[in-house]
């Protein structure tokens, strides 16, 4: 092999920017590149995410320090196409750049560079057809499965999809292929995901249908849904609910709620109102009582007042939801609400924390009610610490467990014993793990 032909690859962001961090792995390896540490590699691949400012300014800062080292440099992902004048400002001296619709280029990319090309740009309109293109697990036991690539919504805050293009569905054949490829090379948990899962249609097949389809392959596995936009949750609702009934599923439901205010959900062009979250939260919860709720919530947004604010404090106390992924509004390029007079930063950060402590609270008393739980786990994550390891159970609740055995992809029986804000803490039932598949 050709010693210049290892590689270095850093991902930021999403679920679908690690898939398509696979995706180049894999097509890289199929032409005899190697990955390799940061020393040692000839090309540095950063996949880059744009969503949010303070994100925007780690990949920045990352960019800088591997431009200096001298080597390749190849930026993909989001950020290109979300801020690209700023990463030629910062990066001059770049050796390609690539959008997610252009993951499936990487090799000849790179074959370009060998032969003195410099400061390329590739830019697709249309993505490949990612089901079908080799990947490189980074995580043995999770597959994850884009089913979509882009959106059709117009949030004003909001500038993935200036990245990802407009809505562009796989057929479900594609995507239960790739699942069963998954499974038959050892992945026991799929995690199905896109910019909005519940846009998801194809052929009239909707993600309920798909999620049915993933459920008939044989084998022992789980699947995690990802995010949805309640507004395609809702014109989907029964038929969900139903496929989420299958014992393959996970019993976790992320619906991004942003705000709980109907004039900044206008605002925002996010196309529902908060009786709509509601009414699926509440459906859900009585078709499915022991569900994990996981929202989104945006603090901040341009001209959010007082009572905006507490409708979304009040959402949060009454519907107690088991996660909130909470943001300070940052405008973002070429987006409506960076047009519009932002709030000071003391009143973001006061309201933030507020909403913080809330959730913090919340969190921990919905995981209180686990204690003594016993049933089977995952493991489907090495701890931080040495011995440890995190595994989930039916409703995706984290669970960190001790042991000095290797039970990395393994099912294991285990009681919670305790509760923190953000997981559980498990003891192994048996000290022999007793499920292997």
């Amino acid at each position: 092999m050709n010693k210049n032909q290892t590689f270095f690859i850093k991902t930021y962001g999403c679920p679908s920017n690690k898939s398509d961090t696979e995706i180049m792995i894999g097509l890289l390896e199929k032409e005899g590149y190697r990955l390799t540490n940061l020393e040692e590699a000839n090309y540095l691949i950063v996949n880059t995410c744009g969503v949010k400012q303070p994100t925007e300014e780690k990949v920045i800062h990352t960019l800088k320090q591997l431009s200096s080292l001298g080597k390749n440099l190849i930026i993909a992902g989001c950020l290109p196409k979300i801020n690209i004048e700023r990463i030629k400002s910062a990066i001059p001296n770049f050796s390609a750049m690539l959008d997610p619709q252009s993951v499936n280029n990487i090799v000849e990319i790179l074959k370009k560079i060998e032969n003195g090309s410099k400061n390329l740009i590739i830019f697709s309109n249309e993505p490949p057809i990612k089901p079908t293109l080799p990947k490189h697990l980074l995580n043995p036991f999770i597959g994850i499965i884009q089913i979509s690539e882009g959106c059709d919504l117009a949030c004003s805050y909001c500038c993935t999809r200036f990245a990802r293009g407009r809505l562009f569905c796989y057929s479900s054949r594609e995507i239960i292929e790739e699942a069963k490829c998954l499974i038959q090379n050892g992945c026991k948990e799929l995690y199905i995901t896109s910019q909005d899962t519940g846009a998801y249609k194809y052929d009239n097949l909707t993600l309920a249908d798909l999620l049915k389809g993933i459920c008939k392959i044989e084998g022992k596995f789980f699947i995690r849904v990802g995010m949805m936009n309640p507004l395609h949750a809702k014109q989907i609702l029964d038929d969900l609910i139903t496929a989420y009934k299958d014992e393959k599923i996970f019993k976790f439901l992320h619906l991004p709620v942003q705000s709980f205010s109907s004039r900044i959900l206008k605002l925002m062009k996010r196309g529902y109102e908060p009786e709509t979250v509601l009414e699926i939260i509440n459906k859900f919860y009585k078709a499915i009582p022991d569900l994990t709720l996981s929202t989104d919530v945006i603090v901040g947004f341009p001209t959010e007042d007082d009572s905006d604010f507490e409708e979304t404090v009040k959402f949060i106390e009454q519907v107690k939801p088991d996660t909130v992924n909470l943001s300070k509004f940052g405008a973002r390029p070429r987006t409506e609400a960076s047009r519009l007079k932002q709030l000071p930063v003391s009143i973001v950060n006061k309201r933030s924390k507020e909403l913080f402590e809330l959730i913090r609270r919340i969190s921990l008393e919905k995981n209180e009610k686990w204690l003594n739980w016993c049933g089977e786990c995952l493991i489907d994550e090495r701890g931080i610490k040495n011995g440890t390891w995190i595994g989930r159970n039916f409703a995706y609740k984290p669970i960190v467990v001790r042991s000095t055995k290797n039970l990395f992809g393994r099912f294991v029986e285990v009681e919670i014993t305790g509760a923190k804000s953000n997981y559980l803490i498990g003891r192994l039932k048996h000290e022999i793990v007793y499920r292997k598949f």
